[in-house]
Order: structure tokens, then sequence, then C-alpha cells
């Protein structure tokens, strides 16, 4: 196996790149990482693995963190106090995360593979004087990577997938229990009684009514931070990088936004990536609605099987049919020696 460390996701052909993260989700995508290498708060390099033909057989973001404005990938926030990595590796957004291998790997291979991985982290934390961890990992991958390391996985979330079985939105409304049924027919049936006006657009084209609701959602949540003009600049950012694929579906009364959902199709997924309303504005479900309902007509009509819903409000999301896992952390150690 041939290692290597890149500055750039433009180094590696996207045909290439997706064939290892299409089964692993949006956030190690090649267009989402392009992005996010305009993110001035961290430094960005790539750990991969080929075979002697060249063949791309692993590969794993790495992001030098220089400044965290999100709580949930602060190590002080999330991990034992003595623990303070500088280095992320793989996703650093979406509370999602996996390395990255090829489809058909065996298992000796594959695990060869994911310790090259871990020994390119470890090279990349270690020039820069800190240590590496891998935040929000998936059941199956903390399951491959949990040997590699000295440390056990620490559990830091729990996240919801709902399937969606059959062809449209009453296959998936006909697969729940009895009473979830009539609950979100009457759910439905209410809020389109409302009379609001639901939009589909891109991104592009409602990134500052969107900016606005999710600055107030965030600061409601105690992200004082998230003001405006740190959510315009960041959805800015993500509509520029995804153009068509971030896909806004939105409730209206008259020419003012009062509730969006933002969300991406990627494999056979899509993928919620930001919710908001005015919890001024009385709208009757106004909020399931635009979080779970209408995303999952979209994504019927674009052939997903399943919508991702992530962390929180895990109870909410269990009664709307979601199958809920473990996001978990691990964490690697300082080398032994005198301090």
């Amino acid at each position: 196996m041939i290692e290597s460390t890149i500055e750039s996701i433009h180094e590696v052909p996207a045909a290439e790149w997706e064939h290892l993260a299409r089964p692993a989700g949006l956030y190690l995508s090649h267009r989402w990482l392009a992005g996010e290498e305009k993110d001035p708060t961290a430094t960005r390099a790539y750990a991969l693995v080929r075979d002697p033909e060249g063949a791309l057989l692993a590969a794993a973001p790495l992001s030098l963190v220089h400044e965290e404005p999100n709580d949930s990938y602060q190590p002080r926030a999330v991990l034992p106090p003595h623990l303070g990595p500088r280095v992320i590796a793989g996703a650093r957004r979406g509370y999602h995360n996996t390395p990255l291998t090829a489809p058909g790997l065996g298992p000796d291979r594959r695990d060869a593979c994911l310790t090259r991985l871990r020994d390119a982290a470890r090279r990349f934390a270690a020039h820069h004087g800190t240590t590496h961890w891998w935040p929000y990992l998936t059941a199956p991958a903390t399951t491959l990577l949990t040997p590699l390391y000295a440390d056990p996985a620490l559990h830091l979330e729990d996240d919801a997938l709902i399937p969606l079985p059959g062809t449209g939105i009453d296959d998936y409304v006909a697969a729940l229990r009895r009473r979830r049924r009539a609950g979100i027919r009457s759910e439905r049936r209410d809020f389109t009684a409302s009379g609001l006006d639901v939009r589909r657009q891109v991104l592009a084209d409602c990134v500052e009514d969107a900016a606005f609701l999710l600055a107030g959602h965030q600061q409601d949540h105690g992200h004082d931070r998230d003001g405006v003009d740190a959510m315009t600049a960041l959805l800015e950012r993500q509509a520029g990088a995804m153009g068509s694929e971030a896909r806004v579906v939105a409730a209206y009364d008259g020419h003012r936004m009062i509730g969006f959902c933002l969300y991406y199709h990627y494999g056979s997924t899509t993928w919620i990536r930001a919710a908001a309303h005015d919890r001024r504005h009385p709208a009757p479900h106004l909020y399931f609605n635009l979080t779970y309902y209408l995303p999952i007509e979209d994504a019927y009509a674009h052939g997903a099987s399943a919508l991702h819903v992530g962390m929180g409000a895990i109870e909410a999301k269990r009664l709307r049919g979601a199958a809920v896992s473990g996001l978990h952390a691990l964490v690697d150690l300082p080398p032994a020696g005198p301090r």
C-alpha cells in the first residue's frame, strides 16, 4: 500500500473520491468537503491509501482546528477534561463520521487500510504538536476503529434515521403504528388547511430569509455567537459549494418566510441539514411538516430510501418511525514518555 497526504480535495478526481464516499454519507462527499475548504477556522489535509496500481483504497479528511465555533465539536465540551486534541479525523461537520474505504475490500485489507489512516492522522497531528480524534462516529465505524486505539470509545449522542419503504409518503405512514398513522395524517391535514404558501427552491434563492430564522433558532438555544451575519456567511458558503443540491422547503405567510428546512439528496438518503421557524407565528404543526413530512415527500420523489434526521428530539423522531443508533468518539492519546 502507498500512503500520501494532500492539501486539497481538488487533488483527487471527484469520481474517484465518490466511489468511497457515496456509501458513507453527505458530509464526506467531494462537493461538501470542497466547500468546507473555504472555512478559515481550520487547515485541511487528506490522508490517502492506494494500491501499487494507484487505485484509491481508503481516505480520511484531516482538520487542524484553529477556532471552533460549534460547541459540539469542542473537545472541552464533549470529552473528558484531560483530553484536548486539535486535529479532527474524518468529517468535521454534520454529526456523522466514518473512515472511507473502498467497497469490496476484504476484512484484512480493510483493517490494514484503517491502520494506515490512523497512522497518517497521528503523524499529521504530531507535526502540529497535538493529537487527533474521530468525533460522532457511526456505530459500524466505531466497531472498526476501536481496536486501533488504547482508550474505549466514548458515547456522545444518538443518531436517528427514518426508513422510507415503498414509493410514496402514504407507504411511509402505512408502515407506522395505527395511533401514529392517525396522528400524522391529522398533522398534515391541519397544516394544509392553514393556507400557508409552501415553496420548494434552492438555498441560493432564499439565503437571507433562512439565515434570519436560523439565527433566531440558534440564539433561542443559547448559541449567542450564531447571529444573522454568521448564519448568512454559513448558508452562503453552502449555497456556493452545493449549488442546486442545496434544497429548501419553506412556508410563507404572504411574502414573509416563517419556517424552512434545508436538506440534501445524497446516495440513497435525504439528509436534513438545518430547520428553523418563527415561534411567534401560530401555524398548526409547522415544525413537523417542515422537518419531516415535506422533506419525506421530496425524498420519495428523488428515489431516496431513508431520511437522515440526526441528533436531538430523539423520542419525537422515534414516534415518526426513526431507527436510533449511537454516535461515539475515539481519541488518540499522546505518545508515552517524559513530559
